[in-house]
């Protein structure tokens, strides 16, 4: 930074408050210095600005299966965020959300000094393993649904169930149908109550629900054969996309068509489902908005010195509602004779 105050004849805080993009800085000046940057291809030292501020400036990240549609995208998400709070992300992917391996990885994210943590908890055991986290390390779970006692940011699955189940009503089937995903996982759970719930106030039969040990379009297909067999389902809830994906094929086979016979809605939007024979109704989840929210609150929870932001709510629960997207997959269901 030297070095570059002296080719652009300013002084070192000129330097620093151009890179900051502190606005009370002539144009003329930011150009020469500016050009100063890019003639000797000068970059901040981190590690130097770790030592002059005593911040890394780092937020740690806990993943569990990123290669799930849901968690994927709500790594990229913070990602994303937190390269526009001016923060880089490391992480630490676990093999299982038990208590040891949560431990674990908060350890090893300590160990390289992150100023907080993220959590992506979509399971029961991870929430019951961050109960254990020591209290003093700035921590925020994301996608542990909305009864967590952490501080956590989630898309309201319950709401977004109910979306879901009132428009399949509100076309005129009698009621509907749910393919569960893994109960383990908290976004399962919360669908369930939510699909539950819509059927309760309105006074409508629930039938038993069809729980898959996975979110994948396999169970989909496998539990769709047993939905396929039952002349009676003329509607279905499906947990997430990818197990709608399965029915639509199962269904398919069948014999059935989708939506005059039989008529489908999915969870998360994923950008395929557009192209999906036919395109599919699902309920949208912003993770980009989870993200920004999760790394906001974190941050917060940090404490900015500089910015002068004091340490903020401890516990904020951050609830984000999702949308129901509208496409071919449902319709209204045909007269029977």
């Amino acid at each position: 930074m030297a070095d570059v105050a002296r080719l652009a004849g300013v002084s070192h805080q000129t330097v620093s408050r151009v890179l900051h993009d502190h606005p009370n800085v002539r144009p003329t000046t930011r150009d020469r210095v500016l050009a100063a940057v890019r003639e000797l291809g000068y970059r901040p030292n981190a590690a130097a600005r770790t030592l002059a501020t005593r911040r890394t400036r780092t937020l740690g990240v806990i993943s569990f299966n990123t290669t799930l549609y849901g968690p994927a995208c709500m790594l990229y998400g913070i990602e994303q965020a937190a390269r526009q709070y001016e923060y880089f992300v490391t992480v630490a992917a676990v093999g299982a959300l038990d208590r040891r391996s949560v431990l674990d990885a908060v350890d090893r994210l300590r160990g390289q000094g992150v100023e907080g943590i993220i959590v992506i908890a979509p399971q029961t055991t991870a929430v019951g393993a961050l109960a254990n986290v020591p209290p003093d390390v700035p921590l925020v779970a994301v996608g542990c649904g909305t009864h967590t006692e952490l501080a956590s940011v989630a898309v309201d699955n319950e709401a977004g169930a109910e979306l879901a189940t009132n428009y399949l009503l509100d076309l005129g089937h009698r009621t509907v149908h749910h393919l569960v995903g893994p109960r383990s996982w908290l976004d399962a759970q919360e669908r369930e109550a939510g699909w539950r719930r819509a059927l309760g106030k309105r006074g409508v039969p629930v039938t038993e629900p069809l729980a898959g040990a996975d979110w994948t379009a396999r169970t989909g297909y496998e539990l769709g054969q047993r939905i396929a067999a039952d002349p009676e389902v003329t509607a279905v809830f499906c947990a997430n996309d990818h197990m709608a994906l399965g029915l639509l094929r199962a269904l398919q086979q069948a014999g059935h068509r989708v939506p005059e016979d039989i008529s489908v809605v999915g969870f998360d939007n994923m950008p395929e489902t557009e192209y999906f024979g036919p395109s599919l109704t699902s309920v949208h989840q912003d993770f980009d908005e989870l993200g920004r929210r999760a790394v906001g609150a974190l941050i917060e929870i940090v404490g900015a010195p500089e910015a002068g932001l004091p340490a903020a709510d401890k516990t904020p629960h951050i609830v984000i509602p999702p949308t129901l997207v509208v496409r071919t997959s449902a319709t209204r269901p045909r007269a029977r004779l």
